[in-house]
């Protein structure tokens, strides 16, 4: 019997070496509400660019016209490596560059197989005829998408407490992105229940006390924010707090039951730790990037996440992580 094209769209994303796979409808997001009261708090800090976006987030058709539906992706960055002084996801090479490819690649076989016959439309509706031309277009952190609504609703897991999505069978240790596209899927069954409990690890293990309330951040408190987004000083009340995290913090995840028991190890070669940052303690680490110069930095981080914080971050950083280690 012919699979339905959703369910081959799915089956292929999987074979690409995505994790996750779901189909939602896109549509006005669930949790506008929720988002804009924590930009109207002043929550983003210095990240001016969410606030810019607000009105397009408010509707996932809004940043392309056009499209109706997506097929949301997670893929894992192996949350049983070590915790370290970087947060796991941003040892190895940009997430962005790698999983972009990876969807255009899968937008490019959508299309020959929406074009491919009669059998490449079983289960969609009102899509048009088999061989009218499908579009599309990837995001995966690059367009005012409110990611982690738009994955719960095509049933890839339910938005914790400490606001990552997880999965009951993966935990949260991956990436998210997206296919949006132009004919409207058979969506998948939103998650719709939240198995946090009565747990708060996530909250009380927070080194910065960064969660306003269950499923709140306020990013200024929050370490990842500090040593990444934040391009001032960090603030001196905070700055002992950091401890020994140069780059991002991965604590309320460590901490997460759902990690403790399901949290994977690490395929993807690409996220492996390069040897700038590999087997280095804080003190090491920050030793080196306090020593480099414009020319070795962009050599030792060619294609690498850290480099959103440029050397003047990284410097930074290892600056405050010096002090901290010497208290």
């Amino acid at each position: 019997m012919t699979s339905t094209f959703e369910a081959r769209l799915k089956a292929q994303a999987l074979g690409m070496g995505f994790d996750l796979a779901g189909i939602a409808t896109l549509g006005p997001a669930d949790t506008t509400a929720e988002f804009e009261r924590w930009l109207a708090n002043g929550y983003h800090g210095e990240m001016d660019y969410l606030a810019r976006g607000a009105e397009l987030r408010r509707d996932s058709r809004s940043p392309e016209p056009g499209m109706r539906s997506a097929l949301v992706v997670a893929l894992d960055y192996g949350g049983k490596e070590p915790a370290g002084p970087v947060a796991r996801y941003a040892r190895g090479d940009d997430y962005h560059r790698l999983m972009w490819d990876r969807l255009e690649e899968l937008l490019d076989w959508a299309r020959a197989e929406w074009k491919g016959g009669a059998d490449a439309t079983p289960g969609a509706t009102d899509a048009g005829s088999p061989g009218d031309g499908l579009r599309g277009r990837a995001y995966v952190d690059t367009g005012p998408i409110l990611e982690r609504d738009l994955a719960r609703r095509a049933g890839l897991g339910w938005v914790g407490k400490n606001t990552m999505l997880i999965n009951p069978q993966r935990g949260s240790f991956f990436f998210l992105g997206a296919l949006f596209v132009d004919v409207e899927l058979v969506p998948d069954t939103p998650f719709a229940s939240d198995h946090c409990g009565t747990c708060t690890r996530c909250l009380e293990a927070c080194p910065t006390q960064a969660f306003a309330a269950p499923r709140v951040l306020d990013a200024r408190r929050c370490i990842s924010y500090l040593t990444i987004e934040h391009r001032s000083d960090i603030p001196e009340p905070l700055a002992p707090l950091i401890g020994e995290h140069l780059y991002g913090c991965d604590v309320c995840q460590d901490v997460c039951p759902w990690n403790a028991r399901f949290a994977q190890e690490l395929k993807e070669p690409a996220f492996a730790a390069r040897d700038v940052i590999a087997h280095k303690s804080a003190r090491a680490l920050a030793d080196v990037l306090l020593e480099m110069d414009d020319e070795s930095y962009r050599t030792a981080f060619k294609g690498s996440a850290m480099r959103r914080a440029k050397l003047a971050g990284l410097r930074r950083n290892a600056a405050v992580v010096r002090r901290n280690l010497a208290r």
